[in-house]
């Protein structure tokens, strides 16, 4: 079974290692380039917009290649992102800095609502190393819940769309419904320190930005090797012949459950780096607009390609400010027309652009070296009249002489 994507027809013959070049020029882009030209502030945005590319890389992983539509991604990301803001709370909370509360020792919105002791859910954030487990194994397990529900039953394509959105808008509920455990509508704010180190110095920002970006790198590169291994070749096929993949013995659900549970683990890192790059969590960043627009990243970068979801998550959320600040009162419908447009005009996105651009410049490098060819060939002379051309190759039935 012979899989061929835009990237491999294009880089058929090619040398491995050219593969690895957008990669290091999104490595100089983001490391390099950006630093250099922009202020603290504006390269303080750019690390939230990366944070939302590791849900878009996941999306390409599990959508692009594997055919798993996810509206729900906003779940894991505010999951990973919830749990490093639980951690900075506590830190935040201790009994000094809160001496004037009813309750000292306590989130202070806890105080607000008559909570007079820590809920025990809280109490084994006090400790980073638990932290940083929960950050990948809660989101990797509710990952892993949801999808052995659903893959093992084969549900797929709209109905588990739809089922993950149901599930993002459940917990967008949940965390604002349960204000005295979980902030509620504003979230969780006023995060100071991280292990004792100060988050809101801006030589903690530049830190943030950098570790934010050789995380996001990080995950671009794992995504490239695992789909260079013959898992990535059977993903492509169970998304394309998915019944053929079943009939050859392979367990299509198992891969679907590993992909997805992947994907959701990418999510809850951005979401912890969201909220140490910008200094909170709420439940905007959970329900089911934030998910869509998550999606949206994707499409825009290019649902087959690692590296172009994260120039789409830069792209898109560029547009976003740049559109709001200029034109407040339009920026929603300059938005909606930049999609439609996208989806219209280049619908394999920023990376379906880059590559008929490479593959129109290789036709004509390829056209114009022919035109040279013919013109430098030195002429053969034709043959007398009483002995006709020597054939260069004759082919007959069973050989060739």
């Amino acid at each position: 079974m012979n899989i061929i994507t835009p990237s491999t027809a294009s880089a058929a013959g090619a040398p491995a290692w050219r593969a690895w070049i957008p990669l290091a020029a999104l490595a100089l882009f983001i490391l390099a380039v950006l630093p250099l030209c922009l202020d603290l502030f504006r390269l303080n945005l750019v690390g939230k917009y990366l944070t939302y590319a590791f849900v878009a890389i996941g999306l390409v992983l599990c959508w692009g290649y594997g055919g798993i539509l996810s509206l729900g991604q906003g779940v894991f990301f505010g999951l990973g992102g919830y749990a490093m803001a639980m951690f900075l709370k506590l830190e935040a909370s201790d009994p000094e800095s809160t001496k004037i509360q009813s309750t000292p020792g306590i989130p202070d919105f806890m105080d607000w609502n008559q909570i007079t002791a820590l809920p025990a859910l809280w109490e084994p954030f006090h400790s980073l190393a638990f932290t940083l487990l929960a950050i990948v194994l809660v989101p990797g397990l509710m990952a892993f819940v949801i999808g052995v529900a659903m893959f093992k039953r084969r549900v797929g394509g709209v109905y588990f769309a739809i089922m993950t959105q149901a599930f993002a808008a459940m917990l967008s509920i949940l965390i604002i419904g349960q204000q005295g455990y979980t902030g509620g509508v504003n979230g969780i704010t006023d995060l100071k320190t991280l292990n004792g180190w100060d988050i809101r110095t801006d030589h903690a920002k530049y830190v943030l930005y950098f570790l934010n970006a050789g995380l996001l790198l990080a995950s671009v590169a794992l995504g490239q090797v695992l789909l260079k291994t013959k898992f990535g070749k059977l993903l492509l096929a169970l998304r394309d012949k998915e019944e053929r993949v079943r009939f050859s013995g392979y367990d299509v659900a198992a891969f679907k459950v590993f992909i997805f549970t992947l994907a959701a683990v990418l999510s809850a890192v951005g979401g912890a780096m969201f909220t140490l790059q910008v200094g909170f969590m709420s439940p905007s960043f959970v329900g089911i607009v934030p998910s869509i627009e998550m999606v949206i990243f994707t499409a825009v970068g290019g649902r087959l390609s690692l590296v172009g979801a994260v120039y789409g998550s830069l792209a898109v959320n560029f547009g976003k400010s740049y559109f709001s600040e200029s034109f407040p009162q339009l920026w929603l419908f300059l938005m909606g027309g930049l999609f439609i447009a996208v989806v219209m005009l280049f619908p394999n996105g920023l990376a379906g652009l880059a590559d008929s651009v490479r593959g129109a410049w290789q036709k004509w490098q390829a056209r114009k070296a022919g035109q040279m060819t013919a013109r430098g060939a030195p002429r053969t002379p034709a043959p007398p009249e009483d002995e006709p051309a020597a054939p260069t190759a004759l082919r007959v039935k069973g050989g060739a002489a």
